[in-house]
């Protein structure tokens, strides 16, 4: 008999499902901590889609190796969440399987890819969810939403039986509605013991720092949170924001259309239109191209390392807007201006709501040191007891 959490979850899910937040749902029953994986992931039984109608409707026939270790935490799996076909886009509106509409306003997009996963946190339909970072897709939809989202150091995750979309920047992360529940679902997706909860630091006693030149044309909610938040935070040295820019899209690009070479050429038409175009560009990025931006990528984790020296962490917004309406042109770069940057790195970031109450959500980005993927989490779980958010565990 299935537990009355579960069941109440799954009626959640048919309450809300013109949000389009799932694809499929499994029959998993039991007691345990409920997750939702968004649908790049291997789950036994369940064939695994990307959001497009390409893929063959087969059940996969294991889990993910993150799913393997999720179970062994005595997690459940409730179902596989919408995004944006093939993790391709920051909003989520485009996938075969409807546009994840935004729980705060149904006619704005719930960011993405990992829309569907920030929707069901959102809305109680799961306790936390996996989805994936390559560009910002976990924290934008996070931010959009008014959810915890957390892309851990590059690699701390393993990204097997994950279909990629650029394995140089593919992170695997736990999206939550607190803090204290995205650090407990990422020691769960990395196999180890849940720890024991700390007391945060204070706020006021860490060393907060805003990188230089990098906070400009953000729209008016953002500015009013960020304005309040960040007055009186030292303002440092850092890479300048648009080498960011210019450095992940020769790798992004460049590997995505690696990745779908032989799908574009059999089934273009099958792809969105912003999908398709924005993958093959990737086919005129040149191997010269390519390297320099890799070798771009490793001197930029070199030159932010060394600007973040003693200092805990940075401060930035997560998204330069709010939520846009559907079918909004020229949204991808605000989306994503402050999350591409720290997968170029590879540094861990976490994006936090800010309370917002009658308004639609504001995310803030708290980025660590390489590796120190705890220590950001004591910085965000100040972050959170400073904004009055719950330190309680999902």
């Amino acid at each position: 008999m299935s537990a009355p959490r579960v069941e109440a979850m799954r009626a959640r899910i048919r309450d809300h499902a013109a949000l389009n937040a799932f694809i499929s749902e499994t029959t998993e029953e039991g007691d345990g901590t409920v997750v939702a994986v968004k649908d790049l992931i291997d789950v036994i039984g369940v064939p695994t889609t990307a959001g497009s109608d390409i893929l063959p409707m087969t059940p996969a026939r294991a889990d993910a190796p993150v799913v393997t270790r999720i179970r062994r935490a005595g997690c459940i799996v409730i179902g596989k969440t919408n995004l944006h076909e093939w993790a391709a886009g920051p909003t989520s509106a485009a996938s075969r399987f409807g546009p994840v509409r935004n729980p705060h306003d149904p006619e704005r997009v719930s960011g993405g890819s990992s829309g569907g996963s920030a929707v069901a946190v959102a809305l109680d339909m799961c306790d936390w969810a996996i989805g994936t970072d390559t560009g910002g897709s976990v924290r934008i939809p996070a931010a959009l939403c008014g959810v915890v989202g957390l892309k851990p150091t590059y690699g701390l995750v393993d990204n097997d039986s994950v279909i990629p979309l650029c394995q140089s920047l593919d992170t695997l992360g736990p999206i939550a509605r607190t803090v204290q529940g995205a650090l407990d679902a990422l020691d769960m997706m990395l196999g180890a013991e849940v720890s024991a909860p700390a007391a945060p630091p204070e706020w006021s006693r860490l060393r907060i720092a805003v990188p230089g030149g990098w906070v400009t044309d953000i729209d008016g909610p953002t500015a009013a949170v960020w304005d309040e938040l960040s007055r009186g935070l030292p303002v440092i040295d850092f890479p300048d924001r648009g080498r960011f820019a210019r450095t992940i899209l020769p790798i992004l690009q460049g590997e995505a259309a690696d990745n779908h070479r032989e799908r574009l050429g059999e089934h273009a038409s099958s792809y969105a239109k912003d999908t398709r175009a924005f993958i093959e560009a990737g086919l005129y990025v040149t191997a010269a191209d390519y390297l320099a931006a890799k070798r771009d990528s490793a001197a930029l984790r070199r030159e932010s390392d060394f600007a973040m020296r003693g200092w805990d962490a940075l401060l930035l917004p997560t998204t330069a807007i709010v939520a846009p309406r559907i079918g909004e042109a020229n949204v991808r770069e605000p989306l994503t201006r402050f999350t591409r940057p720290f997968n170029v790195t590879g540094h861990p970031a976490i994006s936090i709501p800010v309370p917002n109450a009658g308004a639609l959500p504001v995310g803030v980005q708290v980025v660590g040191h390489m590796h120190g993927d705890r220590e950001l989490g004591a910085v965000a779980l100040a972050l959170e007891r400073h904004l009055g958010g719950s330190p309680s565990r999902t």
